[in-house]
Parts: C-alpha cells; sequence; structure tokens
C-alpha cells in the first residue's frame, strides 16, 4: 500500500529524509548544504507544493498571449519557518514562477503578512 501526503503535511519530515539521505550518498555533514542548495534550485515547485492555504489576488499578464496565468498568494511551512509568497500559477494548478517570497518563525506572522497581500 501506498501513502502519499501532499509536502504541507509533512514538511519536517520531508527535509529531514531529503537531508539524511544526502548525508548517506554524500558524507556526513554535507546534508544540510546539498538539501539548501536543492531547494534554492526547486525553490517555486517546493514551496508551492508545501503550501497550506491559497488566495487569488489577480490575473498576471504572460508575454504569451494564450496562456492565463493567475498570481496566487499561498502560506505554509517548511524546513522550520512559515513562508508567504505570491506565485504565478496557470488555469491547471501548476506554479510557473515566484514573485516573492518571505519567511517567518512563528505561524501567527505569516498569518498576518498572509492577510495583508495584495
Amino acid at each position: 500500500m501506498t501513502m502519499v501526503q501532499p509536502i504541507a503535511l509533512a514538511s519536517d519530515r520531508v527535509m529531514a529524509a531529503l537531508k539524511s539521505g544526502l548525508e548517506l550518498e554524500f558524507g556526513r555533514g554535507a546534508g544540510e548544504a546539498l538539501a539548501a542548495r536543492f531547494l534554492e534550485a526547486e525553490e517555486t515547485d517546493i514551496r508551492w507544493d508545501a503550501r497550506a492555504s491559497e488566495r487569488w489576488v489577480g490575473a498576471y499578464l504572460a508575454q504569451q498571449e494564450d496562456l492565463e496565468l493567475d498570481q496566487i498568494v499561498a502560506t505554509g511551512f517548511l524546513d522550520g519557518y512559515w513562508f508567504v509568497g505570491t506565485f504565478i500559477v496557470d488555469g491547471d494548478g501548476n506554479a510557473h514562477g515566484m514573485l516573492c517570497c518571505r519567511t517567518f518563525a512563528c505561524g501567527e506572522a505569516a498569518s498576518q503578512a498572509f492577510a495583508q497581500m495584495r
């Protein structure tokens, strides 16, 4: 039986497993640094998958006229920190980019920022 969970529900376990696996493969002490580089390279997709809530902000004017994109503000928890970011998302729910992202030490501060984002 396979159990699938969104990253938002298990973000601490996902990051711990990533770091642990990287340390097994590349040696002790390498996991943290490599995980940070992995997160940086795939930040938009990882944060989009780790979102706990989202809110539509408005349309995003794409350079391709046949592509309709939206701006979505999302909040979530990843690697021990809360975040709030503005994402560019297509009609199928796929993130195409991230316009901005802020991290917070507590959920209350992230919730306040999420409520104020436009």
